[in-house]
């Protein structure tokens, strides 16, 4: 039996297609679909029988004669499906209305369980989200607010501390800075 999560608490279960005996080597795939599509995307998949996740984070939205509470995907065009690595499995993910493609070279890039599972306790366990930019230690990153508003430097991590270091090239010298209360963006 194979389910697709929508919500924070919501979650769809579907049995309508049973998976097929490769279904114990299934993997996790990110696929990339249209603006706006993910909700039913999800739908068409959770129809077909193919186990999937989208997960949303809850917004209020306010509109000039009412507030209501939205349900925004956590990550804005993508869709995460589990599914044997085969041909059939991947065109059954791919003719669905929405799908743009897998995410990654050719025939997309699995997933580790642990990311999904991961995300997927987060969501349920209704903890507050809020999606950011994907920044690695090592990347070249830029200050946004505060009293260093537009500062730019090498994040660094050692421990639990992460550090801007701003370096002067053509001296060869580097300093340091704590980002402790500090957002930083990819340059």
């Amino acid at each position: 039996m194979g389910t697709f999560e929508i919500g924070r608490v919501q979650t769809l279960d579907f049995a309508a297609v049973s998976m097929p005996d490769d279904a114990a080597v299934s993997q996790w795939f990110a696929i990339h679909v249209r603006s706006r599509h993910e909700k039913r995307v999800a739908d068409e998949l959770r129809q077909r029988g193919i186990p999937g996740f989208l997960p949303v984070v809850r917004q209020l939205r306010r509109w000039s004669d009412r507030k209501k509470v939205v349900d925004f995907p956590l990550f804005s065009c993508y869709v995460f499906v589990q599914i044997p690595p085969t041909p059939m499995a991947r065109v059954s993910v791919l003719s669905s209305h929405g799908v743009l493609g897998f995410v990654g070279p050719q025939h997309g890039t699995p997933i580790p369980h642990e990311q999904i599972e991961s995300i997927r306790t987060l969501v349920l366990n209704d903890v507050h989200l809020t999606p950011e930019n994907f920044i690695r230690v090592g990347q070249r990153v830029r200050i946004r607010g505060g009293a260093l508003d537009g500062v730019e430097g090498v994040l660094t991590g050692r421990g639990n501390e992460e550090k801007l270091i701003v370096s002067v090239e053509t001296i060869q010298r580097s300093v340091s800075v704590s980002l402790e209360g500090y957002e930083v963006e990819p340059v």
